[in-house]
C-alpha cells in the first residue's frame, strides 16, 4: 500500500530561512544561503534523495539572502543578488566540481527579485526594492544586459514562464507604499518589451504562482498590506483575464506551492494572523477544489519546497515563533527537512 503524508528526512547542517533550493540534473537538491537567525550565510549543501542525507558543498563567494537561484540548460546554477555587501553580484555553481565562480555583475543591486529561465536559455531578472528595471543574463557569454523596464516597480512579486514563452509577472509590493499590487504584466523575449495584462482580483505580495498543466497560472495567498489572504485566482493566457479559483482553507503568505506530477498543487506552511502554519492543502485543477492534508511536523515560514525526480516534495528550513511550548520561547530557526 502506498502511504501518503509527511516524513522526516535528515537535517541540514545549518538552519536557514529566505534561502533557495534547486533540483539539479543529477536529482540532488542544492540549498544556498539564507539567514540562520542573525547571520547571512555563504554556505551551501546538497540533499541526496537516494540516501536521504545532506552533505556540505563549496561555499558561495558572497553571503546571500532573498536571492534567486536558476538551473541553467547546461546544468549549472546561477545565483544572483541578495548579497549583504554585493547585492548586484552573481555566481555560478558547477555540480561536477562543486565549486562556485563569479560571473558578471548585474546592472542593479537586487533582493526580493525574480529570475526566470527563458526558452532560449537566457535568464530574465526583474524588480527588487523600488525597482522596475529588468535585465538578461546570457550563459554563453556570462554577461548581463539591460532590457526594457517593467511598467511598475515590484518586490516580492512572482514571475512565471508561460507555455508560449512569455513571462507573466504578478503583484508584489511597490515603492510608494507597503501595500500589494493588483497589476500584472507580460515580458515577450522576442521583442524585449513589457505589456500590461489583466489585473488580479486581489492585490498581493509574498504570494505564489504556479503554471498548471493546462497552461493557466494559479496564484495563491499573500498579503495586501492590511490582511493576509486565503484567496486564489487563475490567469488565462488566451484571454489575459483572471478568475477566482476558490479559497484555501488557511490564509497564508510566505508559503510555498509545488506542482505535483499528477497536476495537483501542494501548498504548505506560511504565516497568517493566527501565527505560523504547519498546515498543507492540495488544489485539484480538474475540479477546482481545495482539500486539506496532514500537517507538516514543523510550522514553517520563508522555507523552500522542491519537487524531486521521484515525485516527492522536499521541504526545508524556514522558521516559526514559539510561545513557550516545549520550553521554547521566541523565534525558532529550522535546519529540519521533511518529505511529502
Amino acid at each position: 500500500m502506498l502511504l501518503l503524508g509527511w516524513f522526516n528526512t535528515g537535517n541540514m547542517t545549518y538552519a536557514r530561512r529566505i534561502h533557495t533550493a534547486s533540483v539539479l540534473s543529477n536529482g540532488k537538491v542544492l540549498v544556498t544561503g539564507g539567514v540562520d537567525g542573525s547571520h547571512t550565510l555563504n554556505s551551501a549543501e546538497l540533499y541526496d534523495p537516494t540516501t536521504g542525507n545532506w552533505t556540505t558543498t563549496g561555499n558561495l563567494t558572497d553571503a546571500r539572502r532573498v536571492h534567486t537561484a536558476s538551473v541553467l540548460n547546461n546544468g549549472k546554477v546561477l545565483v544572483s543578488g541578495g548579497g549583504d555587501k554585493n547585492g548586484n553580484g552573481a555566481e555560478l555553481y558547477d555540480p561536477i566540481t562543486e565549486k562556485w565562480t563569479p560571473t558578471g555583475n548585474m546592472t542593479d543591486a537586487r533582493n526580493g527579485h525574480t529570475a526566470s529561465v527563458l526558452n532560449d536559455g537566457r535568464v530574465l531578472v526583474s524588480g527588487g526594492p523600488c525597482s522596475e528595471s529588468a535585465e538578461l543574463y546570457n550563459p554563453l557569454t556570462g554577461n548581463w544586459t539591460p532590457t526594457v523596464s517593467m511598467n511598475n516597480d515590484r518586490q516580492y512579486h512572482t514571475a512565471s514562464v508561460l507555455n508560449n514563452g512569455k513571462v507573466l509577472v504578478s503583484g508584489g509590493s511597490g515603492c510608494a507604499s507597503n501595500f500589494g499590487l493588483y497589476s500584472a504584466e507580460l515580458y515577450d523575449p522576442t521583442t524585449g518589451n513589457w505589456t500590461t495584462t489583466g489585473n488580479m482580483t486581489d492585490d498581493r505580495y509574498e504570494h505564489t504562482a504556479s503554471v498548471l498543466s493546462n497552461g493557466k497560472v494559479l496564484v495563491t495567498g499573500g498579503s495586501n498590506g492590511f490582511s493576509i489572504l486565503n484567496s486564489a485566482e487563475l490567469y488565462d493566457p488566451t484571454t489575459g483575464n483572471w478568475a477566482p479559483a476558490g479559497d484555501m482553507t488557511d490564509a497564508r503568505f510566505g508559503h510555498t506551492a509545488s506542482v505535483l506530477n499528477d497536476g495537483r498543487i501542494l501548498v504548505s506552511g506560511g504565516q497568517n494572523n493566527r501565527g505560523y502554519l504547519n498546515s498543507a492543502e492540495l488544489y485539484d485543477p480538474s475540479t477546482g477544489n481545495w482539500t486539506t492534508i496532514g500537517n507538516m511536523t514543523d510550522a514553517r515560514y520563508q522555507h523552500t519546497a522542491s519537487v524531486l525526480n521521484n515525485g516527492k516534495v522536499l521541504v526545508s528550513g524556514g522558521y516559526y515563533y514559539s510561545s513557550g511550548l516545549n520550553g521554547l520561547l521566541g523565534y525558532v530557526y529550522l535546519n529540519s527537512a521533511e518529505l511529502y
